[in-house]
């Protein structure tokens, strides 16, 4: 197993119109944050999304469910919509 470092600068959830047509994805990735969300809903831990998503930084998890809390509110795991209500 490789040894994970946290990242110098913490980890954002963005949205660049080059990159995944504008989806809002995890800097300085391509995974979109939803797709981490999906995960997150269906039950699935961090060991579940690092295995599959190698490049995800450590702390990409907490700023995909920071930005589902700004952009969703408290209660986005009970969210079946993807449809923002704000951002």
């Amino acid at each position: 197993m490789v040894a994970r470092r946290q990242p110098a600068f913490p980890t954002e959830v963005v949205r660049d119109p080059s990159v995944m047509d504008g989806a809002p994805v995890v800097s300085g990735t391509r995974i979109p944050a939803e797709t981490v969300l999906a995960y997150l809903r269906a039950g699935q831990g961090p060991r579940d999304l690092f295995e599959d998503y190698p490049s995800l930084p450590l702390d990409g998890i907490e700023a995909v469910v920071a930005w589902a809390e700004a952009v969703y509110g408290p209660d986005w795991r009970l969210r079946s919509d993807t449809a923002p209500t704000g951002r």
